[in-house]
């Protein structure tokens, strides 16, 4: 049998990538555009409502803002941003990484003021979750900390805001019941699926890579010792957002009682969770003023309610401006207590709770029950235990 012919000039690698078949790729965005795509979808946003409703809704939303209702906002934003921080603490003692309540809640301040001031709405937690880990030693469990604690604000948020919207009449009442029996058919269908990966034992990289997110998710979120704090701080921050929406709406001049006020305020506070907006700009002040519309209660005093609610809030973070300022120049993660090297070995999500239990437990058992409450001590003082943003 003869050897297959090579044409001249062309190596027999150089054949065959020829006779290959060229699959067309699919076109891909520019890296720029994707990264201000948000951006431009808030711009767009306030541009379509500025183009229907006018300028005057705007104007007028600011003019009614006084010396009392920023005052008010800082007190709502000072509660709602120690109870933001204490869950932080707990979800990063979860994880075994160090984060005392004090530091936790300067670095909160920060990253609320650098959401607010910059484009994309979620800079302010990267610089927190990043700054954390460099400062833990660990970037990948600080940046998973805040990633829990964000996630599971937001878990409290949706559960709260279906029960509302369910119950009390708004714009969505009709679609939200429509919806309700497939998410009655959705949850327990994903508890199969996570209790089928849990019992699936493939040695796989991505088995063992999700096997170990959901540990730490269950350390940091779900176990004994810290779901009683994630639930009642995620309940008080919550309670203080609505609190401010409400404020928002007495300040622009809204009449509306509390209950027609609740289904719309949660409807603006599940736009704010997009990350489609400018420093939170956009998709709040076009639900806002589309639910108002719906309510009867008119397109544009949603859009004042809106405007004067981003005031409030961009205020509530100013301490943040003086946390940047006093730390301007300091080196990174300078203020958090460094873990150890060989304190905290890595344990399998598996034995977590029994290593915690038999090693660490009896040592620090009193210390951290007088940590649990916000105000008593730092969570993760001292030995850290064993079994994380939005």
């Amino acid at each position: 049998m003869s050897a297959p012919t090579v044409r001249a000039g062309l190596a027999p690698a150089a054949v065959r990538r020829d006779a290959s078949p060229r699959r067309p790729r699919p076109p891909r965005v520019p890296r720029a555009l994707r990264s201000h795509l948000g951006t431009a979808a808030g711009v767009a946003v306030l541009a379509v409502l500025l183009w229907r409703l006018g300028t005057g809704a705007f104007l007028d939303g600011l003019r009614r803002i006084d010396a009392p209702a920023l005052l008010a906002a800082l007190g709502i934003g000072l509660v709602t941003t120690v109870f933001s921080a204490w869950r932080w603490a707990l979800v990063a003692r979860g994880l075994r990484i160090r984060l005392p309540l004090g530091p936790a809640v300067a670095d909160y301040y920060r990253a609320l003021f650098l959401n607010a001031a910059l484009p994309g709405g979620v800079l302010g937690d990267v610089h927190r979750a990043v700054r954390h880990g460099h400062s833990a030693g660990d970037v990948g469990r600080g940046v998973r900390a805040v990633v829990l604690e964000r996630a599971a604000g937001q878990a409290v948020l949706t559960g709260v805001g279906v029960v509302v919207l369910l119950t009390m009449p708004s714009p969505v009442l009709t679609e939200a019941r429509d919806l309700a029996p497939l998410l009655a058919l959705a949850v327990p269908a994903a508890f199969a699926i996570a209790l089928a990966l849990r019992a699936d034992r493939v040695p796989s990289r991505r088995g063992r890579a999700l096997r170990a997110v959901l540990g730490e998710a269950r350390e940091g979120l779900l176990s004994r010792r810290n779901w009683p704090g994630v639930v009642v701080s995620s309940v008080v921050v919550l309670a203080g957002h609505l609190a401010m929406f409400v404020l928002a709406a007495r300040v622009a001049g809204s009449a509306a009682s509390v209950a027609v006020l609740m289904p719309l305020a949660v409807l603006a506070l599940l736009a704010m969770g997009l990350p489609l907006n400018v420093g939170g700009w956009g998709p709040r002040e076009g639900v806002t003023a589309w639910a108002f519309g719906a309510a009867g209660l008119g397109a544009g005093n949603g859009l004042g309610v809106a405007v004067v609610y981003g005031v409030l809030s961009f205020t509530a973070s100013l301490p943040g401006l003086l946390v940047l300022v006093a730390r301007r120049g300091g080196t990174p993660g300078g203020h958090y207590p460094r873990t150890p090297p060989g304190a905290m070995p890595p344990v399998p999500a598996g034995r977590a709770t029994s290593v915690s239990r038999e090693k660490y437990a009896p040592k620090e058992s009193a210390r951290l029950a007088r940590s649990f409450f916000p105000f008593s001590a730092e969570p993760s003082e001292g030995r850290p235990t064993t079994p994380e943003s939005v």
